[in-house]
């Protein structure tokens, strides 16, 4: 669900057949909810449980002309709603819900944080951040909120690119740090779909390592990175098994 994404909402009297591995019928004062990506769900006054529901259905068709007419249908499933009497219908907003993040600098609306992005509640604002990113109670200079990313040194950027960009950041920071073990040529940060350190001698030399999340805490045997993540710590080459205990470790720069 997105913000702008509408609920339907009815309620009153209303038969509500659901035909599939088995058939059900029922009659009583409930409420029906259409959400956004076509789930039905059917409630009467017992418990939080439907007496009647259907996930995402594939068709959902709504008649209200003064009374309500729903089918919805999804393989060989279908749900059928008829109302006798109608007490209410409507329309509502509704939009994916998240840890409050402050205000938007456009429209003063709420801003919530969700796993992959900063949004608006009431306006089209959308900023999609790293899923490990966490953001702040700080503010950046444009009104937004600010973030701390771990990309081998901590990082605290707006949560816009185009204020601050995560991967300039890193480039400024980490790009021809490390040598290519296996030509010895300059590791470049890229971005590739994710971030990675690949050989500058590309296409003669194809090596290249996913940029992990975490910060950089020692030096590997083998010559590259070791990162503290969040599953432990591991070499920038993650299928390397080198010792980095006795390697001679080194503090993570810290961020601005």
């Amino acid at each position: 669900m997105t913000a702008g994404a509408a609920v339907r909402v009815f309620a009153g009297d209303c038969s509500v057949v659901f035909d599939g591995a088995d058939r059900t019928e029922h009659r009583g004062h409930v409420v029906v909810v259409v959400k956004p990506d076509d789930t039905v769900l059917v409630h009467d006054a017992k418990g939080y449980q439907p007496v009647a529901w259907l996930t995402r259905a594939s068709e959902v068709w709504v008649t209200n002309d003064g009374e309500l007419d729903l089918r919805a249908k999804d393989g060989d499933q279908t749900l059928l709603v008829k109302s006798h009497q109608l007490h209410l219908t409507g329309s509502y907003p509704t939009s994916t819900a998240g840890t409050p993040a402050g205000r938007c600098p456009d429209c003063s609306g709420a801003l919530v944080r969700t796993r992959r992005a900063v949004t608006c509640l009431d306006c089209e604002r959308h900023h999609g951040i790293p899923t490990d990113a966490v953001v702040h109670g700080g503010r950046c200079d444009c009104g937004l909120p600010r973030m701390r990313v771990e990309r081998g040194a901590p990082l605290d950027l707006c949560i816009d690119r185009d204020c601050e960009s995560l991967d300039s950041a890193v480039v400024e920071r980490f790009d021809r740090a490390w040598d290519c073990p296996e030509c010895g040529d300059d590791l470049r940060v890229l971005r590739r779909g994710g971030l990675l350190a690949g050989c500058d001698a590309y296409p003669d030399c194809d090596t290249g390592f996913s940029f992990p999340a975490g910060t950089v805490v020692a030096s590997c045997e083998c010559g590259l990175p070791v990162f503290e993540t969040a599953g432990g710590r591991r070499c920038l080459d993650s299928t390397c098994d080198g010792d980095w205990t006795d390697a001679g470790g080194v503090e993570a720069e810290t961020g601005p």
